[in-house]
């Protein structure tokens, strides 16, 4: 332990010393910790060699601000390798983008009080796949350096230097230094989910669905999503199926393309699990009572229908599309890892409903497990996971703890809500706030974290356009339909993507402190969540929780 304790000295008088810079010190280059959101109105600020502390297995992320004195066509950037401190092992080059603003047109209906700018207001966001970018005078430009930490990688302190150039005018230098533990990060043990579309609007790529260009998007989307530590994907069997009459007049079930879907989220590293997609949902408004989706012989063809929960047409599909399934899942070994949910966030008034569709489930697929994000704790019975939105958890946290006491497994969701001091994905709010989320599924012992948007982009520029409209609430707040932007043929991440990566890891990291000393790992998350909507939310104390999680694994090591 000598070795890491002289390691982490090294690394604080590196972290003291002035920034290595070399060119014309016009071009303002500094420092700031990627926690921090960075406006084009942002003054420099003196800051030493840009740091990071990191598990082995970890993504880092590093952030540098330019702001030039005149306008430049081309602001460019390189990363070196990262050298060890034995000027002999290396990792591979970190990845530069710059980060594009994307304009917040409206605001959070109850925004919070630590809100970063009111909107109308142009915030960072998303990462940019442009080699260069253009910048004006006096503006600030972040610089996103990331770099992935391999599981076998030497413990120690790593050296890096960044070279900004613009145009052919400028040219700057800065020094990156990376401490990495000899903790090591493999699986992360929290479930999470985004619900994606399978579209193309916004991207120069317009495949044919099935076809070879279809599934290679659909493989960019699962690699995007494995690369923020995804682990669940929602993949509908009731949708994918194809449907056929055999010989003897009955419905016939093909799963091939469900299995298509499957195997690309597997081979990508996404299951995990699969969530298996609703199989039914209301009838009309949010106050109506729930429907399912069904498939009936007609005239000689197959086609949908949706019927009541509780009616015979209801039950003659399901007896026999439900138990079909789950020979398929047993016959593919995923019966163990495979969720369904019947129809989206039950309420008071669709109780019974939302029983009845529980109850086909139920009579003709008992070995299914129920998942669902629900507002309503009153269906003991028929939920087997339970997806509360995290402020109903508050709300009901005693009824969620009986539910785990029971054999329940818990997790929460955000979306539209909640709003005001609770932690959400909202691009208007501090982005720690997004990273704490899972802190938050750590301090109460919520073991999994589902979000409905993943990239549910609409007809209008998901960057000029983040709010998008709604029949419910008039409109959903930014951030809230996505967490990555339509790049030239797939997805292009954001920091907030980057911001809930590592707070998976965070997670991992504090359960695995926990398995050895469940004292410290609980101290650790009650310094930073203070409540369910009340938070420690200063990075400098923030960086000091997590180096002391780091430093204790390493301890124990």
């Amino acid at each position: 332990m000598d070795g890491q304790l002289a390691c982490v000295a090294v690394l604080l008088m590196m972290a003291a010393s002035p920034i290595a810079a070399t060119g014309n010190d016009a071009l303002d280059v500094w420092a700031v910790d990627p926690l921090e959101k960075v406006f084009r109105d942002a003054a420099p600020v003196e800051s030493a060699a840009a740091t990071a502390h990191a598990a082995r297995g970890e993504t880092v992320d590093f952030q540098l601000v330019v702001r030039p004195p005149v306008a430049l066509e081309t602001l460019r950037a390189t990363v070196s390798s990262f050298t060890h401190e034995d000027d002999e092992h290396t990792l591979e080059d970190g990845e530069i983008r710059f980060i594009g603003y994307v304009h917040v047109d409206r605001p959070t209906q109850r925004p919070s009080s630590d809100q970063l700018c009111p909107p109308p207001c142009d915030y960072p966001d998303v990462l940019l796949e442009d080699a260069y970018v253009a910048v004006s005078a006096g503006h600030a430009q972040p610089v996103w350096i990331t770099v992935s930490v391999p599981v076998d990688t030497l413990p120690g302190v790593y050296a890096a230097t960044v070279t900004i150039t613009g145009d052919d005018t400028f040219s700057h230098t800065i020094s990156l230094n990376l401490h990495v533990y000899p903790v090591v990060v493999e699986k992360t043990r929290l479930w999470a989910t985004n619900w994606f579309s399978m579209q193309w609007r916004h991207l120069d790529i317009t495949p044919e669905p099935e076809s070879d260009d279809y599934y290679a998007l659909l493989r960019r989307y699962a690699r995007s999503m494995a690369a923020h530590r995804q682990n669940v994907a929602l993949i509908s069997p009731l949708n994918l199926a194809t449907y056929s009459i055999d010989a003897s007049g009955a419905l016939a079930f093909d799963f091939s393309r469900f299995d298509r879907w499957v195997h690309i989220f597997i081979e990508e590293g996404v299951i995990g699990r699969i969530e298996g997609g609703h199989i039914g949902g209301r009838k009309e408004g949010w106050m109506s009572e729930f429907v399912a989706q069904t498939r009936v012989i007609r005239d000689g063809a197959v086609v949908s229908e949706t019927v009541a929960p509780d009616s015979k047409a209801a039950h003659t599909f399901y007896s026999a599309f439900f138990p079909a399934l789950v020979a398929h899942l047993k016959a593919q070994g995923w019966l163990d890892i495979y969720m369904q949910h019947l129809a989206d966030e039950p309420i008071a008034v669709n109780l019974g409903s939302y029983r009845a569709l529980a109850a086909l489930a139920r009579e003709y697929a008992p070995e299914l497990r129920i998942i669902e994000a629900t507002h309503a704790k009153d269906l003991v019975g028929s939920i087997d996971v339970w997806v509360p939105q995290l402020n109903y958890l508050h709300d009901d946290f005693a009824h969620y703890q009986e539910r785990q006491a029971a054999g329940d497994e818990v997790w929460f969701y955000t979306c539209v809500f909640p709003q005001g001091e609770y932690a959400n994905r909202f691009i208007e709010q501090p982005l720690i706030k997004t990273r704490l989320l899972h802190w938050i599924n750590y301090r109460y012992g919520i073991t999994g974290y589902l979000h409905w948007g993943y990239n549910q982009w609409t007809s209008d520029d998901p960057v000029t356009h983040t709010t998008r409209p709604h029949g419910g609430p008039p409109y959903l707040p930014a951030g809230d339909p996505w967490i990555v932007y339509p790049g030239k043929d797939g997805p292009l991440s954001s920091i907030r993507f980057a911001a809930m990566r590592d707070g998976i890891v965070d997670h991992e990291l504090l359960c695995m402190l926990a398995d050895t000393n469940p004292d410290a790992a609980h101290r650790l998350a009650e310094r930073l969540i203070l409540d369910f909507d009340h938070y420690e939310t200063d990075i400098a104390a923030f960086r000091a929780a997590r180096l002391e999680l780091l430093s204790a694994l390493s301890e124990a090591m």
